[in-house]
């Protein structure tokens, strides 16, 4: 549908809102654990058009996937293009590099990048709102790599508390996931269950090979 949505604006001559769809559908795969297929719609995306967001988007996703130098490419022409721009400077190019330390096993930088984004990570625009919550989601994500169960928590629970701002965003299902994993680090099993099964709920209609709910249903399963 995203394909389809891209080639529909590219026809009318958008094809900066091409690279948007493209670059969004590719963080999502990344964010599922479909890594390859978040490398190609990423690439498709900058074909499309040298844009703000597609070229953000497929950054991020990017980055997640393991591409970093593709990743760095594209954040610093990001910086040198757009040197005044709120989002770009204080959330997409935090959330690009969180995003490659988290993939590189850096944590704890992961949770310093997204630093600079915290002040803003609230706030959006018509543009930005689909992002929102994203620097949240990646800093819940570090604090799990860190083993830390509280913050993570913490991280989690802001986006269950902004469902007006997350929209249909899928960080909104897997911060749920995300919650039941932070409580399994901090023993706290019973609340752990509960957003596993909320995040099971939520995604009963899901393909059974997503990679993200193939660990998440290997993950309750030792709960029990």
């Amino acid at each position: 549908m995203s394909r389809r949505a891209a080639n529909s604006a590219q026809r009318t001559g958008e094809e900066e809102t091409a690279a948007e769809y493209l670059g969004h559908a590719a963080v999502r795969e990344a964010l599922v654990g479909k890594m390859d297929w978040a490398k190609q719609e990423a690439k498709d995306a900058i074909m499309r058009a040298n844009s703000r967001q597609g070229n953000g988007f497929s950054a991020i996703a990017l980055a997640l996937a393991g591409d970093s130098t593709q990743a760095a490419r594209l954040s610093d022409d990001l910086r040198k293009n757009f040197p005044a721009d709120t989002i770009v400077q204080y959330d997409y190019l935090p959330m690009i590099r969180a995003a490659t330390a988290l993939r590189s096993g850096n944590a704890a930088q992961a949770v310093e990048a997204l630093a600079e984004a915290q002040p803003y990570e609230l706030g959006h625009t018509n543009t930005s709102i689909t992002f929102a919550l994203y620097p949240v989601y990646l800093r819940g994500l570090a604090y799990l790599a860190e083993k830390q169960g509280v913050p993570a928590a913490r991280e989690f629970q802001k986006i269950l508390d902004h469902s007006g701002i997350v929209g249909n965003e899928p960080i909104g299902a897997l911060a749920r996931l995300g919650l039941g994993r932070a409580y399994a680090l901090s023993a706290d099993i019973a609340k752990s269950k509960t957003a596993y099964r909320d995040f099971f709920t939520l995604w009963r209609d899901a393909d059974p090979d997503i990679p993200i709910l193939k660990e998440a249903k290997a993950e309750y399963a030792k709960l029990q």
